[in-house]
């Protein structure tokens, strides 16, 4: 059996850490595959390698000269190397990207080297094999992954002993590196398990797992045992952030689970990730997130028309803005945006929805944050969304906006006034920490 193993940036920000994940490495001879991020901040007023390495892009792009977050990169895996008392020439890998840089006008290259050089060393470290993932993890030309990759990278992991692949990157159909969204380590490591037909992907991070809420709301936020592929998608798409949402997509059909670990503490058996699971309790989960606007339109007789709603989401996509909920009424139909999409759009999205739909009134209601109750088991259980809807009313006193629940009943969703957001969530979970 073969286990994949990848580390973020925080697992790694100094050579302290580099060597606790090493010995996590070594203390078990299933964990083959290692999936190194860049290095993360070593204090708060540090700086993350990736953001030099996209600083020394934009002042290259500026035609100045990059010598500084140059030199500063060169020396912090410099230092990494010596303290680690690895044998890798650092120095001559950073020339080689000194090189190459000014041959990109795109700031993957340079963001994906933090990566890179960590793999370098940490390979070195291992004494693994290194495999660049610019030549087996290929994007298609939609800039997505593409899986034709699954069969040349399984050919390069075979073989005895560790491998080293660096998260975030492969490259496009020119052979040029690029990169996944921030955080595409966690995806490097779903492919590299799938690839390598891994029983299980462990994601060594600074947490201890998943906890039923954001311990920044509530402190004390019971840790998540178990949780699967779908419920996590329900949480990530609202803000839970400890693994990147796509990371579950390569180890669906394989049904791979991921195990959520702390570098710190790796006795913790963390939060396992699966296909299914025997839910205790009907909640497994609460995420909250602010930023949202909702559009609320209204027609007599709306259910009568043809195509109403398409006209209505059709001015959204002719102002490049997705819709992320459509609750709905007879008369009535709400649309909930982004704001970081809707941006200043919004005047000019109701006038069109006015002049194309012929609507009896369109509104815009801002400031909201939506907050998502999930669990795969809720839709057994009868009084759910009462109980919800009372810790809101009752305990917490908050107003729900808007309450949307979708066809899977996985989910259920309320919009609230950003201001109570928090006492919102905190109602919540108290409702459901024990609920059974």
């Amino acid at each position: 059996m073969n286990i994949t193993c990848k580390f973020g940036g925080t697992s790694l920000a100094n050579h302290e850490n580099i060597q606790k994940a090493v010995d996590i490495i070594l203390s078990n001879d299933e964990r083959r595959f290692i999936i190194p991020s860049a290095p993360g901040k070593r204090d708060p007023d540090d700086k993350k390698i990736t953001d030099l390495l996209l600083g020394w892009f934009h002042i290259l792009q500026d035609g100045l000269d990059p010598t500084q977050p140059v030199e500063i990169v060169r020396e912090r895996f410099t230092e990494l190397r010596d303290q680690l008392k690895c044998d890798i020439d650092i120095g001559a890998f950073v020339d080689e990207i000194v090189a190459e840089a000014p041959n990109y006008d795109t700031p993957d290259y340079l963001a994906s080297r933090g990566e890179y050089l960590n793999g370098r060393l940490i390979a070195s470290k291992l004494n693994a094999t290194f495999i660049d993932p610019a030549e087996v993890v290929k994007f298609d030309i939609h800039g997505y992954f593409d899986p034709a990759s699954y069969d040349g990278l399984s050919r390069a992991l075979q073989g005895e002993g560790l491998f080293v692949i660096p998260g975030f990157y492969g490259s496009d159909g020119d052979g040029r590196v690029k990169t996944f969204s921030r955080g595409g380590s966690d995806i490097t490591g779903s492919v590299v398990a799938r690839a390598s037909g891994s029983t299980v992907y462990e994601n060594w991070t600074d947490v201890s797992g998943f906890r039923m809420t954001d311990p920044r709301i509530v402190s004390d936020a019971r840790k998540i045992d178990e949780i699967t592929y779908k419920e996590l998608r329900e949480l990530a798409y609202m803000g839970a952030s400890v693994l990147h949402d796509e990371a579950i997509f390569p180890l669906i059909e394989p049904g791979i689970p991921i195990n959520i670990r702390n570098t710190h503490n790796p006795e913790d058996p963390g939060t396992l990730i699966v296909a299914d699971r025997n839910p205790e309790q009907p909640v497994v989960g609460i995420a909250a997130r602010k930023g949202f606007s909702m559009f609320n339109i209204e027609k007599t007789l709306m259910n009568r028309e043809l195509g109403f709603a398409i006209k209505a989401l059709t001015v959204l996509k002719d102002h490049g803005v997705n819709f992320e909920h459509m609750p709905t009424g007879i008369d009535t139909i709400s649309l909930i945006v982004k704001d970081e999409e809707l941006g200043r759009k919004g005047e000019s999205i109701v006038a069109a929805i006015k002049d194309s739909c012929k609507t009896d009134s369109v509104s815009l209601q801002t400031g909201l944050a939506m907050i998502a109750t999930v669990g795969k088991a809720m839709n057994h259980h009868v009084g759910v969304a009462k109980t919800l809807c009372a810790a809101l009313s009752e305990d917490a006193q908050v107003n729900i906006r808007v309450i949307d629940q979708g066809s899977s009943e996985m989910n259920i969703i309320v919009g609230v006034d950003e201001e109570d957001m928090e006492a919102a969530v905190r109602a919540i979970y108290s409702a459901f920490e024990n609920y059974v």
